[in-house]
Order: C-alpha cells, then structure tokens, then sequence
C-alpha cells in the first residue's frame, strides 16, 4: 500500500535541521512513537471483543534501523499471549474401514495439525468449516488508514518542537 502527500510545515522542519546539523536519534524516537500512539490507541477500542486479551495483546514495536535518524514502529500482537492467540486445528480426511471384528468405523487418512493465529484471522478474515469466507474487522489497517493525516502532522510537529529546542541551546536563532 502506498500513499502519496504532501506534509505541512515539512519545509521549515528541512530548513531548521540544515542549521543545527544532524537530528539526534532521541527526538527522532520521541516523535514517531508520540504519532504511533494514535492509531494504538484507535486500534485497541476498535479491536473485537471476546475475552479482552486481544486488545490487552496489541502492543506497538519499534523496529531496529542501521540508519541514523530513522525510527519505524509497528503495530503487532504481543508474544506473551500467544498461549492464548494460536489454537490447533485439526484437519484431515476420514475413510470408513472395516476392524478385527468386521464392524465399520471411522479412520483418519491423512491427519495434521495446522496453527491457527486468533489476531490475524480477526484481522484480515478467515474460512470457515464449511468454506465460506468470514471478513476480517480491519481495525489495525483501518486506523492506520484513518489517522494517516494525523499521524504525519504529529511527528512533524513533535520534531519542529524538538529543533528549535535544540537551536536555542545550541545559541543559533
């Protein structure tokens, strides 16, 4: 998925880092996970509700970076409840066959298990026992998408905050 837009206040936030040089890594982190928090918190209330251990579970992850002023968080679901989150599930196909005795029962032929994941199939959907498709709630996606305007405005502002706090102590303005 890709978006393209334009980010207001973009050019004066450019013009601030050109005078104190480089972006320290601190206030690159701070203001990306302050703008993350918005769509956490949207995908939590929009989360389906059963037992409440999957909106306990969502849980926002910063991914590591070789490069420098680049800090990327993602939404997941947090892996201590995955006792919880995967379920086996039983497949296979049956065949009558006659015992010992003569009696007709029932065996499995080809029998597995396969690991279901509660979050994502609450996400994006899943198939049923008897083949038709279930839709996914879309509530990570969707407030990703929702608050996309939100989310940049936030870390550009956060970021502007963060530089001229730095051009002051640095006796630049």
């Amino acid at each position: 998925m890709s978006f393209k837009f334009d980010i207001y206040g973009m050019d004066k936030l450019l013009n601030d880092l050109e005078k104190i040089g480089q972006v320290p890594q601190k206030h690159v982190t701070a203001s990306s996970r302050k703008a993350m928090n918005i769509s956490l918190r949207q995908s939590k209330a929009n989360a389906p509700v059963d037992t409440g251990l999957l909106k306990k579970g969502i849980i926002m992850k910063g991914e590591r970076s070789r490069v420098k002023g680049k800090k990327v968080y993602r939404i997941v679901f947090d892996e201590k409840y995955n006792d919880f989150f995967q379920k086996k599930i039983k497949y296979g196909t049956t065949k009558y066959v006659k015992n010992a005795k003569g009696k007709m029962v029932r065996r499995n032929i080809k029998a597995g298990t396969v690991t279901g994941y509660y979050p994502i199939s609450q996400e994006y959907g899943f198939f049923a026992r008897d083949g038709r498709y279930i839709p996914g709630y879309r509530f990570i996606s969707d407030s990703l998408i929702d608050n996309t305007a939100k989310i940049e405005k936030t870390i550009v502002s956060e970021m502007q905050k963060k530089i001229d706090i730095e051009i002051v102590k640095a006796g630049l303005k």
